[in-house]
C-alpha cells in the first residue's frame, strides 16, 4: 500500500479496481483493509475503483498520539479524494460513518453519494459512558483477561444471530481473544480519546448530497434509532434497517450490506 503525505501526515491508502471512484472510511481502532474482506471485491466487481486507508491514529498512517478531532480526519479524507482524482462517494462506518457525514457536509463538492453505516448525530449517555470506562481501563493499566474481553466485545458488536452456532461463535471469540491480548497503540488511544459530545443533527439538515443511511438491527453500540434520526435530519435521505446483524452488520451480513450500497451507488 503506498504512502502519502496529505493534509501534513502520512496517510496509508490503496485502491483497486476501475471506475467511478469509491472510498471507504473504517471505525475507531480498526484498519482499512478490514474492507477487503468483503466490501472491496463486491464493489469491484460492480464496476468502481475503490479506496481504503488507514484513518490518522492507526499505523503506518501517522498516529497523532499527542491527539485528534474529527474535522481532522475529515480533512485527511477530503485530501485523499482530492489526491485520488475526486469526487468520490464515500462510505463509512460507525466513527467513520461521522466523518462521511460531517465531509458531505463540510466538502459538498468531493462527495457524489454518501453512505452512513452505523451511525449517529449525537451524544448518548450510554455510550458515552462505555468509550470513558475504556479509556479508564487503558490509562489505568487495567488487563482484562483476554477471554473475557473477547465474550464482552463478542456480546457488544454481533447479532445474537450470529453466535447461534457454536462453531461460528467459537471463530469470533478466538479473533477477539488474539487482537484482546494486544496493547493498543498510543494512536488507537487517541481516536478513542475524540470528542464525541456535539449535538449535529441540526446542523445536518444542511447536507446536500445524496445520502443513505444503514442501520442495524441488534446493534448494541449504535442502535439503528439513532440512524434513523440522521437520515430524517439529511433532507432527502434514505433510510434502511438490515436484520439479523449487530455492530459489525458489514461483516456479519456482508451481502446484504453490499447489495444495498451497490444499489444506491449505481441508482439514477
Amino acid at each position: 500500500m503506498p504512502l502519502a503525505t496529505l493534509n501534513g501526515i502520512r496517510i496509508n491508502y490503496d485502491v483497486t479496481g476501475s471506475g467511478p471512484l469509491v472510498v471507504l472510511v473504517m471505525g475507531t481502532g480498526s484498519p482499512g483493509r478490514v474492507w477487503r474482506t468483503y466490501q472491496v471485491p463486491a464493489l469491484v466487481k460492480a464496476g468502481f475503483r475503490v479506496a481504503t486507508f488507514d484513518n490518522r491514529g492507526i499505523a503506518p498512517s501517522t498516529e497523532s498520539a499527542h491527539g485528534m478531532r474529527i474535522e481532522d480526519l475529515v480533512a485527511d479524507t477530503a485530501a485523499l479524494i482530492e489526491h485520488l482524482g475526486g469526487p468520490a462517494h464515500v462510505v463509512g462506518t460507525s466513527l467513520g460513518a461521522r466523518v462521511t457525514q460531517e465531509l458531505a457536509l463540510a466538502r459538498p463538492e468531493l462527495v457524489r453519494k454518501a453512505v452512513m453505516l452505523a451511525t449517529t448525530g449525537r451524544p448518548h449517555p450510554l455510550a458515552a459512558t462505555l468509550n470513558r470506562g475504556e479509556r479508564a481501563l487503558q490509562e489505568q493499566g487495567v488487563k482484562l483477561p483476554p477471554e473475557y474481553a473477547a465474550a464482552i466485545k463478542a456480546m457488544l458488536n454481533l447479532s445474537p444471530h450470529t453466535l447461534e452456532a457454536d462453531d461460528q461463535a467459537q471463530q469470533w471469540l478466538d479473533i477477539f481473544e488474539y487482537s484482546a491480548s494486544a496493547e493498543p497503540s498510543p494512536g488507537v488511544l487517541a481516536q478513542m480519546r475524540l470528542d464525541r459530545s456535539a449535538d449535529r443533527l441540526a446542523a445536518y439538515r444542511g447536507i446536500s448530497v445524496p445520502c443513505l443511511v444503514v442501520g442495524f438491527a441488534d446493534d448494541r453500540m449504535l442502535p439503528p434509532v439513532f440512524g434513523r434520526e440522521v437520515a430524517s435530519a439529511i433532507p432527502g435521505a434514505r433510510f434502511v434497517e438490515l436484520e439479523k446483524c449487530g455492530h459489525y452488520g458489514y461483516l456479519e451480513q456482508p451481502d446484504a450490506v453490499n447489495r444495498t450500497i451497490i444499489e444506491f451507488l449505481t441508482a439514477a
